[in-house]
């Protein structure tokens, strides 16, 4: 038996924001996988929510590379999932402007941290996804392709 598994963002943020409300920690969502913490976290709160977070998978990225990789991950799947159609643009200009940063900032962390490409995270990205809408039924494969912004049916 095969499972699909949906990642979704908000649920994770959604149990944080659970474990924060539970010590009674005031906090802020900053952006796409962010919580700003007002004040500071005694080392046993932090732990606890560590604890509390990581039998969910979930993991407080405590160093800036691995930061910019995850960031760019959630902004690759966003526009992949979540857009009604991929971008026509230079997707790295399209990145760079989600995240704020330069793209050959953004490509060296996330190659040094993910050990792969961004191009080759996206294509990854689109594959599943064309399987997953294909699975669906929902959409005719030349919707797919339209949606995915693939040049040919034969592609998709």
């Amino acid at each position: 038996m095969k499972l699909q598994i949906k990642y979704d963002i908000n649920i994770a943020c959604k149990v944080i924001m659970q474990a924060l409300d539970r010590r009674g920690v005031p906090y802020d969502i900053t952006g796409l996988g962010e919580i700003e913490i007002k004040g500071v976290l005694s080392s046993i709160q932090y732990e606890e929510l560590e604890n509390s977070i990581s039998r969910y998978g979930i993991e407080i990225i405590s160093d800036s590379k691995n930061g910019v990789a995850q960031k760019n991950k959630d902004v690759i799947i966003e526009m992949v999932y979540l857009e009604d159609r991929l971008p026509n643009s230079n997707i790295s200009i399209y990145i760079s402007e989600k995240m704020k940063l330069s793209y050959g900032h953004i490509s060296k962390f996330f190659s040094e941290v993910t050990y792969t490409s961004i191009g080759h995270f996206i294509i990854l990205q689109r594959i599943e996804y064309a399987k997953q809408l294909i699975r669906e039924g929902k959409l005719t494969l030349t919707e797919v392709t339209w949606k995915l912004n693939y040049s040919s049916v034969h592609w998709c």
